[in-house]
């Protein structure tokens, strides 16, 4: 096979060099070119025609950002986003990103080439896969609150990894404040979720924060899993609240979606909606599994609308999915199964 075809373009020529080298080493990836801007990396697109983009934020005369959306609609390339710690990657992402990873911090060069081998090469991998360009957006199917809705004691969760920012956010800005108690998974780095969880909070119609211990579950209340901690789901009384804890990868991630969703499946059990969405690999396909056998309800999200058809096509192939159905149709969905229950 082939070696996917990498350009990288960061304004620092001392980790550009460093983002190279530890991708170079890796077997499976060629780095065909490293530009320090936007219009060297416009050229070097034309005429490298790499697969895959490494791209930072912040650099001098056009940031990422902005070149991002205006790339796009001429030449859609898949580009994992290298960012500082700032919610600009979310524009990013909004713009066409598929991807993103933290900038290191404080690391020696020892520990960020390790970073590079590990994180980065492996977003670009599965970056190599996404048809960027071919997913037309579609505007979410709209929901009818109901004076019904409101039910102290069902949850709604959601599950996602790569593709799963934007995912997420249609399906919760999908929601009005009779929704029951939700709680989120997404594959996100430490610090970007908080950010991510104030973001939502200013877009939606729901209240969005970064989960912490001791957190209620509510009507009209997110809760999104700390970006290095597992979120689970617990009884205390006629409520359901929530534990943040550190732990070992499971399914090789932390914030693991089976690990929520395995904890939903033993304390709300048939009390429950929960959907997996878009995401490479297969973390939350057991889980969802078991919410399915405990009586709750179940999506998945299809493979037309997803950026990356893993993670659901895991769920379905095992019989964990109950409804698979386009992401625009995913929050009227839930609706639909609440005013049922």
């Amino acid at each position: 096979m082939r070696k996917i075809k990498v350009l990288i373009v960061d304004d620092s020529v001392m980790f550009a060099d460093m983002v190279s080298k530890g991708v170079s080493a890796d077997p499976a990836l060629e780095v065909v070119g490293v530009a320090s801007n936007p219009f060297e990396a416009r050229d070097m697109i034309l005429r490298y025609k790499p697969d895959v983009m490494t791209l930072d934020i912040e650099m001098p005369r056009m940031d990422g950002i902005e070149f991002t959306r205006r790339l796009m609609p001429q030449y859609p390339i898949p580009i994992v986003m290298v960012s500082s710690l700032s919610d600009k990657v979310f524009d990013a992402m909004n713009a066409g990103a598929v991807d993103f990873i933290a900038k290191p911090v404080n690391m020696t060069k020892d520990e960020i080439f390790s970073y590079i081998q590990r994180d980065l090469c492996t977003k670009i991998k599965i970056a190599s896969t996404v048809e960027v360009g071919k997913k037309k957006r579609v505007e979410p199917k709209s929901v009818t609150p109901s004076d019904d809705i409101k039910k102290q004691d069902v949850v709604v969760a959601l599950g996602a990894s790569t593709g799963g920012t934007e995912a997420l956010a249609d399906v919760i800005m999908g929601f009005r404040n009779d929704i029951p108690g939700t709680i989120v998974t997404q594959h996100m780095p430490p610090g970007f979720t908080k950010m991510y969880a104030d973001r939502l909070d200013n877009q939606c119609a729901v209240s969005v924060k970064e989960a912490e211990t001791g957190d209620v579950l509510k009507p009209g209340h997110v809760f999104i899993a700390p970006g290095d901690k597992h979120l689970k789901l617990v009884k205390s009384g006629e409520h359901y609240k929530i534990e943040c804890k550190m732990g070992a990868k499971v399914s090789g991630h932390c914030p693991s979606v089976d690990f929520m969703f395995s904890h939903v499946a033993k304390v709300a059990g048939k009390n429950c909606v929960a959907a997996l969405l878009t995401g490479m690999g297969k973390d939350g396909a057991d889980g969802l599994l078991e919410i399915r056998r405990a009586g709750g309800r179940t999506i998945g999200q299809d493979e037309k609308s997803c950026v990356v058809y893993g993670m659901p096509k895991v769920a379905y192939d095992i019989g964990a999915v109950e409804y698979q159905l386009p992401l625009h149709s995913i929050a009227h969905k839930i609706y639909s199964i609440l005013g049922s229950m």
